[in-house]
C-alpha cells in the first residue's frame, strides 16, 4: 500500500501539479541535505525540547489533579466542569490569550504545550483513580494503612495503564500545540521551518519537516509500547 501511494503521488504530481510541489523522488534527493542542515537540526532541537519540557510539567500537574479528582469528591465537584470544558476547547482559540499573557516568545509555546497536554493526562488519571478495585482499598482500610500508601502504592500504580494512555494522547496534542504556537508567534522551530519553506516554494524541504514530526510521534508510540511490555505486563492480560 505504501509503495502504491508513493507511485500515485509521484506520477500524479509530475503530470498535474506545478514543478515546486513535493514529490517522493524530490524528497529523497533533498533528505540527506536537510537532515545535516544546522538550521533544520536547531529547529528540531528547539521544538522537541519544548515539547518534552511541557510534557513533563503537564504529566506532574495532571497526575496530581487527576488523582485528586478521582479519589476526593470535593475536588471532582470543583474541577470536573472546568477540566472537561477546557479539554474540548480548541487550542487555536486560546493561543491569542496565551500570547498576550506570556509574550511573543518561547514562553507562549511552552504554555500552549502544557495547555494541550494537561487535560488528557488529568482526565485519564481521574478515570484511573476511579477504577481502583474496591477490594484493594478495603484491605488497606482493614490493615490501617497510612494515606500515603493508599495514594501512591495502590491508587497511583493501579492507574498506570490509564496514565500511559493519557500520555499517548498528550504527546500528540503537545506536538500540535507547539507547531501552532510557532506559526502564530513566528518562533524558531520545526513549525516555522515548514511554514518558511512552504512559502518559498521549497515543498520538498517542508515535507521533510512534517516527516520529522511524524517520526517523533512514532518514537513516542514505540516507547509507550515498550514501557507497557517491560513494566506493566499485567495490564495487557485478559
Amino acid at each position: 500500500a505504501g509503495v502504491l501511494i508513493l507511485v500515485v503521488w509521484q506520477v500524479g504530481v509530475a503530470a498535474l501539479a506545478p514543478r515546486f510541489v513535493a514529490k517522493p523522488l524530490g524528497i529523497a534527493q533533498a533528505f540527506p541535505r536537510v537532515i545535516t542542515d544546522p538550521a533544520f537540526l536547531a529547529a528540531v532541537e528547539s521544538t522537541l525540547g519544548a515539547v518534552l519540557q511541557g510534557l513533563f510539567i503537564a504529566l506532574v500537574t495532571g497526575v496530581i489533579v487527576g488523582i485528586a479528582m478521582g479519589r476526593v469528591k470535593v475536588f471532582d465537584r470543583l474541577l470536573n466542569v472546568y477540566v472537561n470544558g477546557l479539554y474540548a476547547m480548541p487550542m487555536v482559540a486560546v493561543l491569542p490569550l496565551l500570547a498576550t499573557w506570556f509574550g511573543y516568545g518561547g514562553d507562549t509555546r511552552l504554555a500552549t504545550i502544557v495547555f494541550a497536554a494537561f487535560f488528557s493526562i488529568a482526565i485519564n488519571a481521574r478515570d484511573g483513580a476511579r477504577s481502583v478495585p474496591l477490594e484493594y482499598l478495603e484491605v488497606c482500610k482493614a490493615y490501617r494503612a497510612k494515606r500515603r500508601y493508599v495514594w501512591f502504592d495502590i491508587t497511583l500504580f493501579s492507574s498506570l495503564p490509564y496514565l500511559v494512555a493519557g500520555l499517548r494522547l498528550a504527546s500528540g496534542r503537545a506536538l500540535v500545540g507547539a507547531v501552532i504556537a510557532e506559526f502564530f508567534v513566528s518562533l524558531e522551530g520545526v513549525g516555522m521551518y515548514i511554514l518558511a519553506h512552504a512559502r518559498s516554494f521549497k515543498h520538498n524541504e517542508a515535507v521533510i519537516g512534517v516527516l520529522a514530526l511524524a517520526a517523533f510521534g512514532l518514537c513516542v508510540e514505540a516507547t509507550m509500547n515498550w514501557a507497557m511490555r517491560r513494566f506493566l505486563p499485567w495490564a495487557r492480560r485478559t
